[in-house]
């Protein structure tokens, strides 16, 4: 009977630090987003996104496909570093299973001028071993 709970406890206790270091790897993924847009480098922000035509972004006019339209969109959008500002993510909800994780967060840009800012749904897949965004719904 020892034996049995000592095995279900290393079990239960390597399951929890896989998923421990998983959340490490896409909360690290986020911050480097971070790091690459206050840097102002909207292609190494790019890099969290799976880089496909099946991407998918949701924002205020509807859905959009592909990993260089969303990247078309980021440059027309922010232009240069002044309209990019200052970014930071603040992380509500981050759930791993088997390889996808689904996060919920807000978003904040602090420009010279003005702020901005909304919340933002993520649907990870881990592929090829990299942790990548393969839906963003921004408002």
């Amino acid at each position: 009977m020892k034996n049995t709970i000592y095995i279900l406890l290393i079990f239960l206790t390597m399951a929890c630090t896989q998923q421990f270091e998983e959340k490490e790897a896409i909360l690290q993924v986020m911050s480097q987003q971070e790091q690459d847009w206050n840097n102002g480098n909207i292609d190494a922000f790019m890099q969290g996104y799976w880089q496909s035509d099946s991407l998918m972004f949701v924002g205020k006019n509807g859905i959009k496909y592909g990993w260089q339209t969303t990247l078309e969109n980021y440059k027309k959008s922010y232009p240069d570093k002044s309209t990019m500002g200052n970014l930071s993510f603040a992380i509500e909800k981050l759930e791993v299973e088997n390889q996808t994780a689904f996060m919920l967060g807000k978003w904040n840009i602090t420009r010279e001028s003005d702020n901005i800012g909304g919340y933002f749904t993520l649907y990870w897949k881990k592929i090829d071993g990299k942790w990548v965004i393969v839906l963003d719904h921004t408002s």
